[in-house]
């Protein structure tokens, strides 16, 4: 086996996602909602996207495991030479490592790389195009309209053509991407949303079950107060609402279907903040409750490491949080002394914010793209025909705590409360072309609404206008 894993301090890049519809596979385009674990950013809402509306297929698809589980056949000589590099912005990727060593017990003599870029959207498009070019790169939603990154797109191969044999079938019709020519030039690798870490073992001494509805959430908040919980609910109050995870995707769910909403809001109209009230309404009702301890919440200095390590004191029924936020707990368990020392089952779970439920706001988190200049272009593909598949997307998942591209979310995952979402509730995030700045103004009224800054109807009111 060879291998290598290089750190490179430089000034890297993220790359982008496409959008249009892939028909043979089942296509739709990369989503707007949290970019790429650790560092969780938040991507604009939108972007120019063209996919099938097929929610309800695609909430099938979470719940079925059925699809591209014929595994891998290798397809090149065992003797097989070559040096593979993968580049992107995770620090440490112990995941990609794992594959690596998969995928070498097939090729041993095949040298698999990966380069930690410090500063990855600064140079990605100009590695690509170097001397000393990475053969697969990350790609993420977030850069799909920016038209710098358009030598990425030159520069990607399609991973679409059949002669590849990549098996497409295995990822969520929802989550896959093609340009106007129809190429796919990324492919998902970890995929996110928005919902909350539960401490199931609190809900369990408490006899209560975990909130399926807005009602039983309050219900559950108000007997967990009663029961001498000081914060039932707690989150990062740092940057959005602390309770984001909650408004946001109700925000979402009262307008993707509203193409009327949806133009005024782009137009940044000012009678469009009316589309807000729903969801500041909703912050405004939960925050006067007192089942969010601010001064807890205000302590908290990152929505990542800070919010875990929170979590895991293990007196914290229900943190707000993003997937890419719960990816980081399987490291920390051992690295917290309260869990270490009094550990507790707990799971991801929507955060409900209507008397259905909640939203699934299905997103791409990272995908990988592949350099169609690799001087290892076939052990390259090879490499990407032995990753795509339902068993190595669902093991790479798992190991990072992410939830799965694939057509299925494994039960035994902690994710395995987004297998019951149904149809209505599931969003292809993908389908919405809400534009950035009025998703902001989303964002900066809930803040104010929820800290008390502002009222209901001042924050509608000034829609346009909020800082």
């Amino acid at each position: 086996m060879s291998m290598n894993i290089k750190k490179t301090a430089a000034a890297g890049m993220t790359w982008v996602l496409l959008a249009a519809g892939l028909a043979a596979c089942g296509a739709a385009a990369p989503a707007a909602v949290p970019a790429a674990a650790p560092e969780s950013a938040e991507a604009p809402a939108g972007g120019e996207i063209k996919a099938a509306d097929s929610s309800e297929a695609e909430a099938a698809a979470v719940q079925d495991n059925s699809a591209g589980q014929t595994g891998f056949v290798p397809g090149l000589s065992p003797d097989t030479e070559g040096v593979v590099n993968v580049v992107g912005h995770y620090n440490n990727f112990e995941a990609i490592e794992e594959e690596f060593n998969r995928f070498n017990e097939y090729y041993p003599d095949v040298e698999m790389k990966y380069t930690y870029l410090d500063n990855y959207s600064g140079i990605i498009a100009a590695a690509v195009g170097g001397s000393e070019a990475p053969d697969i790169f990350f790609t993420y939603p977030w850069m799909a309209k920016d038209e710098k990154f358009s030598s990425l797109f030159d520069a990607a191969e399609d991973l679409a053509q059949e002669s590849l044999g990549i098996d497409l079938s295995c990822i969520r019709e929802d989550l896959l991407s093609a340009d106007a020519q129809g190429r796919v030039l990324e492919v998902p690798v970890y995929t996110t949303t928005y919902g909350m870490l539960v401490n199931e073992d609190i809900f369990e001494k408490e006899g209560l079950n975990v909130p399926a509805t807005y009602e039983e959430l309050l219900s559950a908040c108000e007997a967990l107060k009663n029961a001498g919980y000081e914060s039932p609910v707690m989150g990062y109050n740092g940057g959005d609402s602390l309770i984001f995870p909650l408004f946001y995707p109700h925000f979402i769910g009262t307008v993707f279907n509203n193409e009327e909403a949806i133009s005024e809001l782009n137009e940044m109209a000012p009678s469009a903040g009316e589309y807000m009230r729903s969801s500041l309404e909703l912050v405004g009702d939960f925050m006067s409750r007192g089942y969010v301890d601010i001064e807890s919440c205000n302590a908290l200095e990152n929505d990542y490491d800070a919010v875990i390590m929170r979590f895991f004191e293990g007196d914290v029924p229900i943190m707000m949080a993003t997937a890419n936020t719960a990816s980081g707990t399987g490291k920390r368990e051992s690295k917290s002394e309260a869990f270490s020392a009094n550990p507790f089952r707990y799971g991801f779970y929507l955060a409900p914010s209507t008397e259905n439920g909640g939203y699934f706001l299905s997103s791409v988190s990272i995908g990988f793209g592949v350099n169609k200049n690799s001087s290892n272009l076939d052990i390259t593909n090879e490499f990407m025909r032995f990753l795509i598949t339902t068993d190595e997307l669902n093991r790479m998942a798992e190991a990072k705590r992410m939830v799965t591209p694939c057509t299925g979310i494994p039960s035994d995952s902690i994710y395995a409360a987004l297998r019951d979402v149904d149809s209505e509730h599931f969003i292809n995030m993908s389908e919405l072309t809400l534009l950035p700045e009025p998703d902001t103004q989303l964002k900066i009224a809930g803040r104010l609404v929820g800290s008390g800054e502002m009222t209901v109807d001042e924050a509608v009111a000034a829609f346009g206008t909020l800082e």
